[in-house]
């Protein structure tokens, strides 16, 4: 489906309420960007929105609306649909700002859900989400540690991956602050929220290949069409040294990106990590294939930190998401930055735009 003047209709899950979602949402409504981009709507709490936008002086009123169908957004109006779910579990007005609070996973989770099943309806086109707490999905009996395994059991799918994407600096409305032409750059994560002991159980030839065809797939909407540049990172220091400091380049990554190259994917390595980053960043290739989370999250976080933008790969459905966490350190104090949201509605538009193209193409 195609929104308002074929602008993609996007839902912005609200997040956890104690965290600093709400307050991102209401500054960054009225920035005119998010309106060229996409029909929002919010999938969230009404009351604690209504607080969020007092707190950062927005203009904007908030309408309740009985299902996300009736949205009709403008700069000063943010329809929110409240899930049954939670007006039928209470109030969230005393949920304590910056702390872990079972109500606030519950919530969290609950906003998820519904922006899920209105994807897969074919409701919305996309959705963008603000950032959970852990420990209080935890709380709130959820047995999943973060969005994407939740999406993944939700969406029924068995191979998926988390991309952390870096948009090319000159993108449209990119901040003047950014370097002039730096490319846009994606990470796939062969493994993300397990123990690092764990990590080389998980990374095997079947893993690291699949993430490689995922990264080609999934970066071909951002690269214009053309056939997405590769990267597979190393595993141990220095890429093992030809097996000095481990053999898992090459009893593992190497043939993965044989096989990966064989079924005609442009991707190369193993590469140093200390070394790789700086020249991807630099253009050298669209997507880098990480082992684990810390490896692909610390390069581009800092290099782009307000910019970065979580996508889940692997879906049925288009999902992306802040790059930043709950942030309970700042909650509720009026300063919380909404540019990795912009960003993140931006990536999901353009992949929901492409979506849309295929179907047409079909």
């Amino acid at each position: 489906m195609a929104a308002d003047w074929d602008r993609p209709r996007v839902a912005l899950t609200m997040g956890d309420v104690a965290g600093i979602g709400p307050e991102v949402i209401a500054r960054a409504w009225s920035d005119p960007v998010l309106h060229r981009l996409c029909s929002p709507l919010v999938i969230g709490d009404v009351g604690v929105l209504r607080r969020a936008c007092k707190l950062v002086g927005s203009a904007a009123e908030v309408a309740s609306i009985a299902a996300p169908a009736e949205a009709i957004p403008s700069p000063t109006s943010i329809p929110c649909f409240t899930p049954h779910a939670i007006l039928k579990a209470g109030t969230l007005a005393d949920v304590p700002a910056g702390r872990v609070d079972r109500r606030a996973g519950f919530a969290a989770h609950e906003f998820l859900n519904v922006a899920i099943d209105e994807a897969l309806d074919g409701r919305i086109d996309a959705l963008v989400t603000l950032p959970l707490n852990k420990e209080s999905l935890r709380l709130a009996g959820v047995r999943h540690p973060g969005h994407t395994e939740i999406l993944a059991e939700r969406c029924e799918v068995a191979e998926h991956a988390m991309m952390l994407y870096l948009a090319a600096s000159s993108d449209g409305d990119a901040p003047e602050a950014a370097k002039p032409g730096r490319p846009g750059l994606g990470v796939v994560h062969v493994t993300l929220h397990v123990a690092l002991r764990q990590v080389f159980d998980l990374v095997t030839i079947e893993s690291v290949l699949e993430k490689i065809r995922l990264a080609h797939r999934a970066m071909r909407p951002l690269t214009g069409g053309k056939p997405p540049r590769v990267a597979a990172s190393s595993l141990n220091p220095h890429a093992g040294e030809n097996g000095l400091f481990g053999d898992e380049e090459i009893r593992i990554i190497a043939p993965a990106v044989r096989l990966a190259a064989a079924e005609g994917i442009d991707v190369h390595g193993p590469y140093p990590n200390d070394t790789l980053y700086h020249s991807a960043l630099a253009g050298a290739f669209d997507a880098v294939v990480a082992m684990y989370h810390d490896q692909g999250h610390i390069a581009l976080k800092t290099a782009g930190f307000r910019r970065a933008v979580n996508v889940t790969l692997g879906l049925p459905i288009v999902r992306t998401s802040v790059a930043h966490g709950t942030a309970f350190d700042i909650a509720w104090k009026g300063v919380a930055d909404p540019t990795s949201l912009i960003e993140a509605v931006r990536v999901a538009a353009r992949l929901a735009a492409a979506r849309s193209a295929d179907r047409a193409r079909a």
